[in-house]
């Protein structure tokens, strides 16, 4: 047996909370997974039935990595980071780094945070940009779906191209669906 700390009963990781990534699939459905746990993903018709087989998944990925030993990754909401990173760069790198903290007038750690902190907060950016755009890809081939004629479609339609919605028929069910369109506080539009 490998040299490492004694193991926690199975009882201790079944009882961790780990996140849970919930994703509407386009052909309707959806697809749930645990990110810190490899390979541990299901699907399911209805947001309750995805949450109820990924518990499933959840539960035997867990016994199945104890019964055989294998380490089992801390819920990344748990995991303790002790702030230290130690980075090999190209001297030529170090030396604009430190030119940069010089003109800055911070150190070159401070700097450097500062850096990976935009860089991050870019990154973050992205990702809900590119979550965004697939929702909405997903909601316009939802819109495709409905028979031509259909107000409350024509009304949406509108909104996402940005032409004016007359106050009449389909405009009330075009502000009640933009109500369920929020997506972590981000209206969906076209």
């Amino acid at each position: 047996m490998k040299n490492r700390v004694e193991r926690k009963p199975l009882e201790y990781y079944l009882g961790l909370r780990y996140p849970v990534t919930l994703i509407p699939e386009a052909e309707g459905g959806y697809t749930a997974m645990v990110n810190d746990l490899p390979g541990c993903v299901s699907v399911g018709e209805t947001v309750e039935e995805a949450m109820a087989m990924i518990e499933d998944a959840r539960r035997l990925w867990l016994e199945v990595a104890y019964e055989h030993g294998d380490d089992i990754p801390l819920p990344s909401s748990e995991r303790e980071y002790g702030g230290k990173v130690l980075v090999r760069m190209p001297p030529s790198l170090h030396r604009r780094l430190l030119e940069g903290a010089e003109a800055e007038e911070v150190s070159l750690n401070q700097h450097i945070v500062s850096l990976l902190s935009e860089a991050s907060a870019v990154n973050v950016v992205r990702r809900e940009l590119g979550t965004l755009r697939a929702e909405v890809k997903a909601l316009r081939q939802r819109m495709d779906e409905y028979p031509a004629g259909n107000t409350w479609v024509e009304a949406l339609s509108r909104m996402a191209a940005r032409q004016p919605t007359p106050s009449g028929e389909g405009f009330m069910a075009a502000q009640a669906f933009a109500r369920y369109t929020r997506v972590d506080d981000y209206v969906v539009q076209g």
